[in-house]
């Protein structure tokens, strides 16, 4: 159960299988009310992904920066992050535009109305959401409600995050060795 999470949490007709499967599953079955995002208060998963490593990588700092000050973590090279890179094929809901900014959708720290959004469209059985990063810009987002919106997951670079006990200040690739300061 720890490895495959819960699967009633995915419809069957929606569910996916086969090579890389995981990948896309995962976010779906090991759901908590500890781990809110964007567009869900933690009760229904959501897979998010970045158009470019860049917005996947800053996005994950941040939230990953998040949870450690919250637990009070100590410093180190303390996470370990997969990239996957994947397909996107689903009709999404677009928040691209400039009246979007304006709504409170997008805020960087105040998820409120994100997640109202978020529970109505899978109410509605939306695939999801595209729109713009809030922590890299020039970037975009999406948030899949169903693991049948992406396909073809392939495992991608393995990285190391450095918390220096306020913030994630390093990333290093793990298959070359290289160290990235985050600026």
């Amino acid at each position: 159960m720890e490895t495959i999470g819960n699967l009633d949490l995915v419809p069957e007709k929606r569910r996916v299988a086969g090579s890389g499967a995981s990948y896309l599953m995962a976010p779906f079955t090991h759901v908590s009310t500890d781990r809110p995002s964007r567009f869900s208060d933690g009760t229904f998963g959501v897979l998010y992904a970045g158009n470019i490593f860049e917005v996947a990588l800053f996005e994950t700092i941040y939230h990953q920066g998040q949870f450690m000050a919250r637990t009070n973590e100590p410093a180190g090279w303390t996470s370990q992050f997969r990239e996957i890179v994947l397909e996107i094929n689903a009709h999404l809901h677009d928040l691209r535009s400039n009246e979007v900014d304006q709504s409170g959708l997008l805020l960087p720290d105040d998820y409120k109305s994100s997640q109202t959004l978020g529970f109505q469209l899978r109410a509605s059985d939306s695939d999801g959401i595209v729109y713009p990063s809030v922590r890299y810009s020039g970037g975009e987002c999406v948030g899949l409600f169903h693991p049948d919106g992406a396909a073809n997951p392939i495992q991608g670079r393995h990285l190391d995050y450095h918390w220096n006990g306020t913030k994630v200040d390093l990333y290093r690739d793990a298959t070359t060795g290289q160290i990235f300061r985050i600026v």
